[in-house]
């Protein structure tokens, strides 16, 4: 059966469609459209603009689907409409000019389904997951298989773009604000003050986009992925505005990120703060991650 799955992030909306039978899951088709509803929060109230352009997506991809007969869909979302003081009222009215039905997700499910759908790719009984969203950033430990700590933090790459960064690139002295809110954030989170993990497998926009711009200032193949987390000061220092873009490096940016130009940076800081907190040498990137984890979840275990 043909399902069509609606992932409303903080930074971009994504349309997959799967096939799904019994216990197989096929990625078929995928789409997606950066309209980086987090910047659209102002004083932690979704606007009416942000509220429109989700309304615009999602009913261009509705009609896609139904070209197709595709009428198994299911959306979600996550911390852009979960984290906004007005979230019910927001979905409320998305809900109606759409006619689709929204799942708000909390923090926990989609660190939960962020784990489901990548340990289905990755053979490591033990590790470090992570998912640097637009709007916040979700961090799992787990063991053999199995969840041992989890938690989800009020930061994103978006955000940190929208609140500390005044042009497309950052300056020296907004990267330093960054981190020091990314610190401070993720220093509070008790539960993992003693773990320790040399690889982080990173799924997500954040980590895919630092993956291909850190494959370009490294001369790595585009196939690539893997960061070696030592390097990542200097990717981001090396996209500062401070220091003055070359043509060269101005190349760099268009051709291994066109789409997220202006969050990538924010987005490393706060992978660099969690790879140095976690003592983590490696950072592996997976394509796999909370739509997949919802599919297994909520469509394949029901």
């Amino acid at each position: 059966m043909l399902y069509g799955i609606i992932d409303i992030g903080s930074a971009t909306i994504r349309l997959a469609v799967y096939l799904i039978e019994g216990g197989r899951v096929e990625q078929l088709l995928k789409q997606k459209e950066m309209v980086g509803l987090a910047s659209y929060v102002q004083d932690g109230v979704m606007s009416e603009e942000g509220i429109a352009q989700a309304v615009r997506v999602l009913k261009k991809f509705k009609e896609f689907l139904y070209s197709f007969d595709i009428s198994h869909i299911e959306a979600f979302t996550t911390a852009a409409l979960r984290n906004a003081k007005n979230s019910k009222a927001a979905v409320g009215a998305i809900e109606r000019e759409t006619g689709l039905p929204i799942r708000v997700i909390s923090g926990d499910e989609e660190a939960v389904y962020d784990f489901i759908g990548a340990t289905h790719a990755i053979s490591a009984e033990d590790g470090l997951l992570i998912d640097i969203g637009g709007g916040s950033t979700e961090i799992v430990a787990y063991r053999s298989k199995q969840i041992c700590q989890k938690v989800s933090l009020p930061i994103g790459s978006l955000g940190f773009a929208a609140k500390y960064v005044r042009g497309v690139l950052p300056s020296a002295r907004e990267t330093l604000a960054m981190r020091a809110e990314a610190e401070a954030t993720i220093g509070a989170a008790a539960a993992f003050a003693g773990i320790r993990e040399a690889e982080i497998t990173g799924i997500g926009g954040t980590f895919k986009s630092g993956c291909a711009l850190y494959n370009e200032l490294a001369c790595r193949p585009a196939v690539n992925r893997r960061i070696d987390t030592h390097r990542l000061p200097e990717v981001i220092g090396t996209f500062q505005r401070d220091h003055g873009l070359t043509q060269e490096m101005t190349i760099m940016l268009m051709k291994a990120v066109p789409d997220r130009i202006r969050n990538v940076i924010p987005g490393l800081v706060i992978a660099d703060v969690l790879a140095r907190r976690f003592q983590s040498r490696i950072i592996t990137y997976s394509d796999s991650g909370v739509r997949e984890g919802y599919i297994y979840s909520e469509i394949v275990g029901k």
